[in-house]
């Protein structure tokens, strides 16, 4: 939850009236687009390829929705903010094709957040001089540059204030001898948290 709110507030350090896109739509990445919500982006473009995790996306304050799996990510982004692209692109996913359009969706001199995380090995080729000539930056966020001390009573007051909606993001709620089932549930991307009652 917290890599995914810090990784639009803090890491891609969100100004109000900004768009934003995540691709990727589980757990994390539908965090970031609660923090774009929270954050006052405008336009908040959620990708996946799959319609479920899209639907919980905009439950959580998405104003867009896009499958990649039916349309071109890039050129859906693009149409979506005016032909420019957006100010943030979040990569949820960690994956060299996701990053690829993550590079390729966002405005110039706008900013790419990786919070996937990436397979060892995994590499991503692109010509030197589209990275000079974009402009912008890339930037990975590790659990979101989160400091617990700083965010966590932010989260909770926002929480309070009825601007954040924890409880959505609990879709399950389970025994303690369930445990094992729920690792194997989580797997298929299913849920976006699973919560322990004893």
């Amino acid at each position: 939850m917290t890599a995914g709110l810090g990784a639009v507030l803090n890491t891609g350090a969100l100004k109000r009236g900004e768009s934003v896109a995540v691709i990727g739509c589980g757990g994390v990445g539908t965090a970031a687009i609660a923090g774009a919500q929270l954050g006052g982006a405008t336009t908040i473009i959620a990708v996946d390829i799959d319609d479920d995790k899209l639907e919980r996306a905009r439950q959580q304050g998405a104003t867009h929705t896009v499958n990649s799996a039916k349309v071109d990510p890039i050129e859906a982004i693009r149409e979506l903010t005016g032909g420019f692209g957006a100010d943030l692109v979040i990569d949820a996913v960690g994956i060299a094709p996701t990053f690829k359009q993550a590079f390729e969706a966002r405005d110039l001199a706008g900013r790419v957040v990786l919070v996937g995380v990436p397979e060892p090995g995994t590499t991503w080729d692109i010509p030197l001089d589209e990275v000079f000539g974009r402009g912008g930056s890339i930037k990975s966020a590790w659990y979101g540059d989160t400091l617990p001390s700083r965010d966590f009573p932010e989260f909770v007051d926002q929480y309070l204030l009825g601007r954040l909606d924890l409880d959505g993001f609990v879709s399950e709620r389970i025994k303690l001898e369930d445990v094992n089932d729920a690792f194997e549930t989580m797997k298929t991307g299913r849920v976006l948290r699973s919560v322990v009652e004893l």
